[in-house]
């Protein structure tokens, strides 16, 4: 007995000596979760990239494509739909994972060891899943990528939340603070520095993509998302509220990045988009933002799906009340969310590179170009400030609820 329990005890030690470690040291202990999310982070850009080449490049390929029976010569393999056919084994590959890891609580169980291990078999099953959809008839991958909209729809909102999630943990960590008045002063050099940066992106977009009158809608969604920042400031200093200058000031930023995401979305034929016409004359600032923007979003991903607190609404508690503190073999994060995430991240870098239009080409180098990126990137930042807002006002209007509720 006494060898059982200090068997567990080095495990559980050595696991902790691991998770304080550095990356170097994660990988260099082998099979462990923390190394476990690069490699499934590797894995997904490799799939970004083959999707990628399949639009760009896939001329080259051909030869080898046009063996596949419903190919029909290679042009239902290539552009579009080879990126929803790569897309869809990535998805597959990432689903399976998360059917097989779904409510694991446990490090060194069987489904740990599955999610952490077992390389030699996900580095033949990873292949055999990409290769499956490229044997399947076009209706079924057209199936799909409209199914991939509301997948992507679905990615987006758990990012939306995960971002929030941050940004009020931040404010919270600031609060709690000993030494108040230095984190006060923290707290207001942020928050102007925010403000600061949120104006001179305003005043910027204005110049860039307003350049004339004639810009209505431009112009429209840039004073839109000054009017948003406005009422985000507001509600959180109202008295009742009293969410502090920071939570308003950081959602600020991320409203302008969205909006300015969106007009950088639009075709770049618009004469209101000037710097599209621009960098699409320079060819390596082209190429630049491509994979700024493709490793934007798989970083965007993997930290998605490591952070699965934010989605756990209901802590545990014990029969008195009192939350439960955590266990040393409990695992570090949630392993089938990590999976759902990537799952629906793999239909989100589909909507990317082909713009959400799968009838609409992509010019080579370009990414989440088109009018329906566009109004999926403004329809992204409203929602995300009428979650905010929610977030601020929920726990007012729940409390006079249960306060009517007593009375009556």
């Amino acid at each position: 007995m006494e060898t059982g329990t200090s068997t567990s005890s080095s495990r559980n030690d050595s696991y902790e000596a691991i998770k304080n470690g550095s990356w170097f040291n994660q990988f260099r202990n082998g099979c462990n979760p923390w190394m476990a999310r690069y490699a499934y982070g590797l894995i997904f850009l490799i799939a970004n990239l083959l999707a990628w080449a399949a639009r760009d490049y896939g001329q080259r390929a051909l030869t080898e494509v046009t063996k596949f029976k419903n190919c029909k010569g290679g042009e239902n393999c290539l552009g579009t739909e080879g990126v929803l056919r790569v897309s869809l084994g990535c998805f597959l590959f990432y689903f399976v994972m998360f059917l097989s890891t779904l409510g694991t609580s446990k490090t060194h169980s069987s489904r740990d060891k599955w999610h952490s291990g077992w390389w030699s078999s996900k580095l033949i099953m990873w292949p055999v899943l990409t290769i499956i959809p490229f044997l399947l008839p076009s209706t079924i991958i057209r199936l799909y990528g409209e199914i991939a909209h509301f997948g992507a729809g679905v990615f987006l909102l758990i990012q939306l939340v995960s971002v929030i999630s941050f940004i009020t943990w931040l404010n919270e960590c600031y609060q709690s603070q000993k030494d108040a008045e230095r984190c006060h002063v923290h707290v207001m050099l942020l928050s102007t520095t925010s403000y600061t940066v949120c104006i001179v992106g305003v005043i910027m977009m204005y110049i860039w993509y307003a350049p004339d009158s004639s810009c209505l809608l431009n112009i429209f969604f840039i004073t839109w998302t000054l009017f948003l920042i406005q009422l985000m400031t507001s509600i959180a200093l109202h008295p009742k509220v009293n969410a502090g200058y920071l939570t308003p000031a950081l959602m600020g930023l991320y409203v302008v990045f969205i909006c300015w995401c969106a007009i950088r979305s639009e075709p770049v034929g618009e004469s209101c988009n000037r710097k599209a016409a621009e960098s699409n004359r320079t060819d390596w600032l082209t190429i630049i933002s491509f994979v700024v923007a493709l490793l934007a979003m798989v970083i965007a991903t993997f930290s998605t799906g490591i952070d699965s607190q934010c989605f756990q609404f209901k802590k545990d508690s014990n029969s008195q009340g009192e939350e439960v503190e955590e266990e040393e073999d409990d695992v570090p994060y949630g392993y089938g969310f990590f999976h759902f995430v990537f799952a629906t991240g793999a239909m989100y870098f589909a909507m990317l590179l082909i713009g959400w239009n799968t009838h609409h080409p992509m010019k080579k180098w370009t990414i989440d170009v088109g009018w329906t990126s566009t109004w999926v990137r403004i329809v992204n930042e409203w929602l995300a400030v009428c979650v905010y807002i929610w977030m601020l006002v929920a726990p007012i209007i729940l409390k006079s609820t249960r306060q009517r509720t007593t009375e009556t």
